[in-house]
Formats: C-alpha cells, structure tokens, sequence
C-alpha cells in the first residue's frame, strides 16, 4: 500500500513538475516555428477607399456555443497543474472577466488526480464567474471528463489532441489508437458542448469531419506558426535531434482555419501564432467565429492583469482598424469581405482542392 502511495505521489510530482518546466519555457525561451509561417502574411484584406461605417460604432461581439463574447477573443490553453499557475489563471481570469472574452485552461489531468492541485484550476472560475470558461482533458481520458467539467463549472469542455508534442516529450504517450471512440464517449459523458483543440500543429480538412462526426460541438484549430510545442520539449529531452527535426511540422494556421471552416457546419477557433488584430480580422474573415491567442498573454499575465488588458485593447484596436478598412460593421460583415489568398498558402490550399479565387470576389450583403 505505502509504495503504491509513493508511486502515486512521484506521478503526481512528475506531472506538476513538467508544467512547471512548460511555463517557463514558454516564457523564456525561443519555442516559436522557425522557418514555418501561420499563412496570415499570405491573407490580403481588399482595402475599401469608401468604406461606409464609423469606426467608432463598429461591433465586434460574436456568440459562440451560447455564450456571447464583447471580443472574438479566447485567451487559449496555457496552464494549471502546478503551485505557480495559480497566479497566471488568476490574472488571465480577471482581466477575461473585466472584457468578458473566453479563457480555457491547460489540461486537468493534474487536478483530477491530485486534489492539492485543484485551486490552479478553479481559481479561474472564483475570478471570472461570468466567463466563457473552457474546461481541458486528454482525448483517452474518458473517466476525467465530467470531474475535470464540474471542477472549473466549465461552460464548455476541451478535449486536446496533441501527437506531435507527445512524439516528442521523453514521457511521452504516443499510442494513439481509439482517439475518435474516446471523444463519443466523452461527448456521451458530459451534457456541456465539446471543443476538440489541437495543440499547435493545426488540423486538416479529413480530420476535422472525423471530429464532427464524432461528437464535436466545435474546433480550434490550433495551427503551426506559433508556439512550437515539439520545441518545447526539445529543450527538455536529452537527445534533441528528433525534437530539432520536427520543430516545424504541422498545418499553418491559416491554411488550417480554411480547411476546418470549409469543412464543417460548426463553430471554428482559429488559434496558433495570431499575434494581432490584423491576425484576427483575416483569420475571422476566412471563416472563423473567434480566434484564441496564448503565448503573448501568458507573458503580459507575469506583470498582472492591467497588463493582459492593455494587450487586448491594444488587439481590439487592431481589429477595428482592420474591420474599418474593409468596411465591416460587425463580424459577419468581416466574413463577407474580400480577400486574396496568395503565396504558399494559396499553393497549398490549391494542391488540397480548395478554390481560392472565391475569396476574392464575395457577395457582400445589404446594410
């Protein structure tokens, strides 16, 4: 008994202790794509000389599963799981309540099997209760879900996929057999909406209809051109060729966020490497209902949540900006603006068979 206890307690002690090396990583490290783009740079808005709107009534509001946002913005998975998150979702949360956007949190496993490490995790709740909060489990764990739901009293609950960094990690799971029978059974297990969430890497047009299929109420793309989780753990393994090979690999975010949206008939986050409100604005006017960013926030948070608000508001204006400049009075106006797909993205997204040229000449609606 008292081994099995201790076993318990070094698993426990394993996995807080490589959150803890996640975060630091991210914050102080190099662990962006290097020579691999999000796309966005290949997006070109069509600027309207007669835009016809006033910046300052511009309407930037969304809904997305139920839930309306002031902002199109989620602050996306970072953290939890360790002593030190606890103040990170503290101030992520507050400065989500103070805009009333999104906030998820890094997986629950930690929590769930740790009660020592619950109030990483419900901190976020306790500082944001009216907050669009995303609750976080791994795909095979069915029997984390609803704890992992009713922990965070979670709106919705994400289920993240993330093969590359596991091929990578030196713990890492990489049998990934039954991942699509584990979502249906998790959609089956809790009555909050599901959101499927790569972890940088993106997702394709085929899996995303798999996903779809099997239950989700919504993706997050999550695509390369941000943080490199394969470079994360290449600074944590001893042999980091492999690590150094792969840091690039994955589906840009913009190529992914078209193969998602074109793909499926529910709600898209486009996240991974959106930096700007000029990100966003292309990245919603290819078809996503909102966008997630998390490195950038994740460093504002070490300086407190006035400065995670400066960062959004500072995104906002960004947004508006570009929204004013095609002349969009609210998000489904910037998603009937034209646009060009050009570059490598417009090569890939070709290659895969989707048409690009449609982009540019979109019907805009009546005002």
């Amino acid at each position: 008994m008292k081994k099995n206890i201790k076993k318990k307690e070094r698993a426990y002690k394993m996995i807080s202790d490589r959150k803890l090396e996640h975060l630091l990583l991210c914050a102080h490290c190099d662990v962006e794509y290097k020579n691999k783009s999000t796309g966005f740079s290949d997006i070109e808005l069509i600027h309207k000389s007669l835009p016809e709107v006033s910046k300052e009534k511009i309407d930037i509001s969304t809904t997305i599963l139920g839930k309306q946002l002031d902002i199109p913005l989620i602050i996306s998975a970072i953290t939890g799981g360790h002593p030190s998150s606890l103040i990170i979702n503290r101030e992520l949360a507050k400065a989500a309540e103070k805009l009333n956007i999104g906030m998820g949190v890094g997986s629950q496993r930690a929590g769930v099997e740790n009660p020592q490490l619950v109030s990483t995790f419900t901190v976020v709740r306790e500082n944001a209760p009216n907050s669009f909060i995303i609750g976080n489990i791994g795909a095979p764990q069915i029997e984390y879900a609803q704890k992992a739901a009713d922990m965070m009293d979670a709106d919705a609950l994400a289920v993240h996929l993330n093969p590359l960094q596991e091929s990578i990690q030196p713990e890492g799971d990489v049998d990934a057999t039954g991942y699509i029978d584990s979502i249906s059974k998790i959609k089956e297990s809790v009555e909050i909406p599901l959101i499927i969430k790569e972890t940088g890497a993106g997702i394709s047009m085929e899996d995303a209809l798999s996903l779809e299929n099997a239950g989700a109420d919504a993706i997050d793309v999550a695509g390369a051109g941000g943080t490199s989780w394969a470079a994360v753990e290449t600074y944590r393994a001893k042999d980091k060729k492999l690590g150094e090979l792969f840091w690039d690999w994955g589906i840009p975010t913009a190529v992914s966020t078209v193969e998602v949206c074109e793909s499926v008939n529910i709600p898209v986050i486009s996240s991974g490497g959106i930096r700007t409100g000029l990100d966003a604005a292309k990245a919603l006017a290819l078809g996503a209902d909102a966008v997630g960013i998390a490195l950038p926030l994740l460093k504002a948070s070490y300086k407190g949540h006035r400065a995670v608000i400066s960062k959004i508001e500072q995104f906002v204006e960004e947004l508006k900006a570009a929204m004013f400049l095609v002349g969009a009075e609210n998000i489904n106006e910037l998603k009937k603006s034209n646009l060009i797909i050009k570059g490598q993205t417009k090569e890939w997204l070709n290659e895969r068979g989707f048409n690009t040229k449609k982009y540019a000449r979109r019907i805009q609606s009546e005002r």
